[in-house]
């Protein structure tokens, strides 16, 4: 065997010896990963803070906090993915409570709630928020939601008129809007979360509210209930049936006498190039309807929650 054969063996021993060496590492690193996730998630449930209340619904839980001694109440509604509702809608409510009673809501899957494998259609989530309302006994309140929240909010102000004072919407969804027939991937999702790698990926993808008026006590306590609620069993159903709950609502109006004030991102990049077009037809039929636009992100409680209860106030006013 002439030397060139000798070396190119002893290349291939060694480039296999190098990739069982790297494989080994790689399944070393997962495992680690893997009970991380499981030992940090047992440590973090002992220190998650409770707050607001556990009302029954349909023999779960319901986290829901009531803040304010206002003589007219506010039903917040969270946006698609929220991991934790009220502490996200902190500045928006610190704004609030001066004003009104505020109720934040937070749905199965959401925050302090229980998850729940019952299927999240348009029809359960709203008739399960307006269940907790009404073990409350509250009965009388403005509805204000952000993002998907207008596509459930839309519905609900139609199932229970009576009730619903309002609709406010924080940059809300429209049952048109364009993207909500994409298959999303929740099964490697949920891989991602099981595997321990979804906590590795948001460490490292930087503080989300960095910047904003949040102290570390309440973005520790976020992350901590971020990580808890990642793509659980109701918001992975969510996402799976995310087609059908627009659909569900594509026939739908606001009622035409109902105040409908809807606060819209000014500057919509790449999402739905007729954004703002699509909430001023909205309101178009509305005796009391109106649109303002605001600078800012998809989350504009985060940074423009001064300006949506000032104009808040003076359309209700008016």
């Amino acid at each position: 065997m002439n030397r060139s054969c000798i070396n190119m063996k002893k290349f291939y021993k060694i480039l296999l010896k190098s990739i069982i060496i790297l494989a080994l590492i790689i399944v070393l690193l997962l495992a680690l990963v893997f009970i991380g996730n499981i030992v940090f998630n047992k440590i973090e449930q002992g220190k998650i803070e409770p707050y607001g209340q556990l009302v029954s619904v349909k023999g779960k839980n319901m986290n829901v906090t009531i803040q304010g001694e206002g003589a007219e109440t506010i039903v917040l509604l969270p946006g698609f993915g929220t991991a934790a509702p009220t502490l996200d809608f902190k500045p928006l409510i610190e704004e609030l409570v001066p004003h009104y009673r505020v109720v934040s809501v937070e749905p199965f899957g959401y925050g302090l709630s229980d998850d729940t494998d019952k299927e999240r259609s348009t029809a359960n989530i709203v008739s399960e928020i307006h269940e907790a309302l009404q073990d409350l006994k509250i009965d009388r309140y403005m509805l204000m939601g952000h993002s998907i929240a207008g596509i459930y909010g839309l519905d609900y102000v139609n199932k229970y008129p009576d009730e619903v004072t309002a609709f406010v919407g924080i940059d809300s969804s429209v049952p048109t809007q364009d993207g909500m027939d994409t298959e999303f991937p929740i099964k490697k999702l949920q891989l991602l979360k099981k595997s321990g790698i979804a906590r590795v990926l948001l460490k490292f993808s930087g503080d989300p509210y960095a910047g904003l008026p949040y102290d570390d006590d309440t973005k520790e306590q976020i992350r901590m209930i971020t990580n808890k609620n990642f793509y659980n069993t109701s918001t992975s159903n969510e996402l799976t049936n995310i087609e059908s709950i627009f659909t569900a609502t594509k026939n739908l109006t606001f009622p035409k006498d109902l105040p409908l004030l809807l606060f819209v991102q000014e500057k919509n990049e790449g999402i739905e190039k007729n954004w703002i077009k699509l909430h001023e037809e909205q309101v178009k039929n509305s005796d009391h309807g109106e649109v303002i636009l605001l600078d800012g992100g998809h989350y504009l409680h985060h940074t423009r929650s001064q300006e949506i209860v000032e104009n808040l106030k003076m359309f209700m006013e008016n």
